[in-house]
């Protein structure tokens, strides 16, 4: 009997949006929590539902990160929070008066905010930018890993900031990168 180990299926390369795109998309939420909200996702890569169960007490502002408790496969894992977007947390935290215990973004009746809702925001501000693109949250947390490698950060870097197991999951990401961004010459420009 033949053992024949078949090499993985290819995966559909994930949709990315460069960063022109997510100025355009972020620039068109006119709700300053809504913006709070889907900006926090991208600069951090975090996934919908790590977001709306973010507490005030998972972030560490002076050292500019936080924690996502028992994220996929019931994993903690740190994330890295945006200087921008400290100060406004910040504030929002404070003129909402949110407790150690709060979600950072409360729903109703203070529960945490509904997945549902924030995938509309974002699918809403995208339709609004004009990107003809299929967008939806987790096309944020493409786009934040995506840009990283386009920054020069490594696959391992990148890897825990993502939570996965797995480097190979993140290095879809390499194939992502925008080729100019990365430096990257044809052979055939060295050429004499």
């Amino acid at each position: 009997r033949l053992n024949i180990k078949y090499s993985k299926t290819p995966r559909k390369l994930p949709t990315v949006l460069t960063k022109d795109e997510i100025k355009s998309l972020l620039s068109k939420i006119q709700n300053k929590k809504h913006l709070l909200m889907i900006s926090l996702m991208y600069s951090a890569g975090l996934r919908v539902s790590e977001l709306v169960n973010l507490r005030l007490k998972d972030f560490e502002f002076k050292n500019n990160f936080g924690y996502v408790r028992q994220g996929k496969g019931s994993k903690d894992r740190v994330f890295i929070l945006s200087t921008k977007l400290k100060g406004e947390i910040i504030k929002y935290s404070e003129d909402n008066k949110l407790g150690n215990e709060d979600y950072i973004v409360k729903g109703y009746k203070n529960k945490h905010y509904s997945q549902r809702s924030v995938q509309e925001i974002v699918k809403r501000a995208a339709k609004k930018a004009k990107i003809n693109k299929h967008v939806h949250c987790h096309t944020l947390r493409h786009s934040f890993a995506t840009h990283l490698v386009e920054d020069g950060y490594d696959i391992a870097t990148i890897q825990s900031l993502l939570g996965h197991s797995s480097s190979e999951t993140t290095m879809i990401y390499i194939h992502m990168a925008s080729p100019r961004l990365i430096n990257v010459k044809s052979p055939l420009d060295s050429f004499d």
